[in-house]
């Protein structure tokens, strides 16, 4: 159902001199700014019992009256897809994300997806943007992701996410064995040829990647990676820059590599591993209310937790060569 606003306040003097849009998205931190701008420019804001401009600078002590209708966001269908829900409560929603399901609707995937699944959940995330979801992982990557619930938190996730204080960190299998961690700090962007990859380019979006080594084994590495930027495909594309590209990654993955004399088992496990071997496995952040600081984790799903066991069992028999 679309939710009614309906607020009055007054503009502080300490305000005197400031545009009317920046002193609402001030007073008004549950709303957006690009939303409370829509508001004025449909006649729905009112200052001193007029229609404002949305640039019209505010002298102090106005009266402002906002009736408003948020309208649903989505027309997409609620369906009966399990979540594996890790945390609930009136704000959010943490959910650990299986491979292989899209987080919204597109041209190639039109329903099935995390978004239809949340509206089953919660028939009011439709009056919200993406019916609350603030951040995406790929298709075939798992792991964590929180959702919004309310606009307020709706904002302020996405404030926090812009403000880099939203903590992600993942697990990843990479083809070549590492001697130490880094950080990769390279522009991402569309790649020049390939428009339905990502590459780092010169005047790409700035996208910085901190990795430490985990476990080493005979061909591969196990690495912890933390986002400090939030590019698309940006674990994928920064490792495969610095030539150890994600274990199963149909895009920048490159041929299969596999260990010297390497026997049957292991040979079939990751030729058979079709998906990128990444799992976003922590999530920490401020509550969007309650500003306590919470932090999830979740275990690398079974055919990730096999791989890594097969290469860790292949790198033990091999120890002594």
């Amino acid at each position: 159902m679309p939710q009614h606003v309906q607020l009055e306040l007054t503009i502080p003097g300490g305000m005197r001199g400031r545009r009317l849009d920046q002193a609402l998205a001030e007073l008004l931190g549950e709303y957006s700014r690009s939303r409370l701008q829509q508001w004025i420019r449909s006649g729905e804001v009112t200052l001193d019992e007029r229609l404002p401009q949305v640039r019209e600078k505010v002298m102090g002590g106005e009266h402002v009256r906002i009736d408003a209708v948020i309208a649903e966001q989505t027309v997409n269908a609620a369906e009966p897809i399990p979540l594996a829900i890790v945390h609930e409560d009136a704000e959010l929603l943490v959910i650990n994300k299986p491979a292989g399901l899209v987080v919204h609707p597109a041209a190639g995937n039109p329903a099935g997806t995390l978004l239809n699944a949340l509206l089953h959940h919660d028939a009011q995330l439709a009056g919200l943007p993406r019916a609350g979801i603030v951040h995406r992982l790929d298709k075939s990557t798992s792991g964590l992701m929180v959702v919004a619930r309310s606009l307020t938190a709706h904002k302020r996730l996405v404030d926090a996410l812009q403000a880099r204080t939203v903590k992600r960190e993942y697990l990843t299998v990479v083809n070549s064995v590492l001697t130490a961690g880094g950080c990769i700090d390279a522009p991402i962007g569309r790649h020049p040829v390939d428009r339905k990859r990502m590459a780092v380019v010169s005047g790409g979006k700035e996208a910085v990647t901190h990795y430490r080594v985990e476990e080493r084994y005979r061909a591969h590495t196990l690495v912890r990676v933390q986002l400090e930027t939030g590019r698309t495909h940006q674990i994928r594309v920064h490792m495969a820059y610095r030539h150890h590209p994600v274990v199963g990654d149909p895009v920048y993955g490159g041929r299969l590599r596999l260990p010297k004399s390497a026997d049957a088992h292991v040979i079939a496990v990751l030729s058979a591993f079709r998906r990128q071997a990444l799992h976003a496995t922590q999530l920490t952040l401020e509550h969007p209310v309650s500003g306590e600081t919470l932090s999830w984790q979740a275990g690398v799903p079974p055919d990730m937790a096999q791989l890594i066991e097969v290469l860790r069992n292949d790198a033990r028999e091999h120890s002594s060569d």
